[in-house]
């Protein structure tokens, strides 16, 4: 049995599939408020809990005699400086909070994996049973980025990276190589609509794994309600880190950007020398 912690969007169904696929069952647990209900059909189980409710996602976990667990999709870290009431934090999970060395996103899931860890639960990279999801290098769509993209690209890597080594996020918008807005905590949408506030439409998007990212948990993502926003930021481009950025749903993600002119481009690692 493969337990899957699922948060928000298409991810963990994705992911549901393709364990069922390879012959696996799945017990799922699901946050209220956060995980779609649809995954109810893609799972064997699933258990519903509020996000602070960790001993009962443990004892779910151990009670479907799952022993490999995924973490998959968002859960917003604004979430947790909400009302503690929705949390519901129970006296495990207050426990780990307190012992925290900051509220990073790696201190936060890297405790969670100690947790898992320490209850016999091996944590799996996310992308094990769908690599396929995976962006490759070059252009994804049919909207070949032109030269002010690809230099913009290049130049938001290097700043993209930056804000990846001290985890702050992964998404920086940049507009005629000066940056206009950085991922912090309100997440990847806001990050995009409040540069393109400031750029103007054009605005290139760059979005990379953090230069020590565990494959564990928090692979850089895009997807169809990504592509939503870029088109209402009216983004000229994305650039997504190639080989450790995961495409949900990518039929429909360059469908989106082939019809409103919005280049897609998977970068090298020497994307800050230009290469992609």
């Amino acid at each position: 049995m493969l337990g899957l912690i699922a948060g928000r969007g298409r991810l963990p169904a994705d992911i549901a599939r393709a364990a069922r696929r390879r012959g696996l069952r799945v017990a799922a647990i699901a946050f209220h408020g956060d995980t779609d209900p649809g995954l109810e059909a893609e799972v064997d189980h699933i258990t519903w809990i509020h996000v602070g409710e960790l001993e009962r996602l443990l004892g779910a976990l151990h009670a479907a005699k799952a022993r490999d667990v995924v973490m998959a999709g968002k859960i917003l870290k604004t979430t947790l400086y909400g009302d503690l009431a929705s949390l519901r934090p129970d006296a495990r999970a207050i426990a780990l909070i307190a012992g925290l060395h900051d509220r990073s996103d790696d201190a936060i899931l890297g405790a969670i994996a100690d947790t898992l860890a320490a209850e016999g639960l091996v944590l799996r990279p996310q992308a094990e049973l769908v690599p396929e999801l995976c962006a490759e290098t070059g252009v994804l769509g049919a909207v070949v980025p032109g030269e002010t993209q690809r230099r913009d690209a290049a130049f938001g890597w290097r700043i993209a990276k930056a804000l990846g080594e001290v985890d702050v996020g992964q998404t920086v918008v940049v507009r005629d190589r000066a940056v206009m807005a950085l991922e912090a905590i309100e997440g990847t949408d806001e990050a995009i609509l409040r540069g393109a506030s400031l750029g103007g439409a054009g605005v290139t998007v760059v979005k990379v794994a953090k230069p020590r990212q565990d494959p564990r948990f928090d692979l850089p993502a895009i997807g169809p309600d990504t592509l939503a926003v870029l088109v209402q930021a009216k983004a000229a481009a994305l650039a997504v880190e190639a080989g450790r950025t995961l495409v949900v749903d990518r039929e429909r993600v360059v469908e989106i950007a082939d019809a409103n002119g919005i280049a897609l481009l998977g970068l090298s690692p020497d994307a800050e020398d230009g290469g992609a």
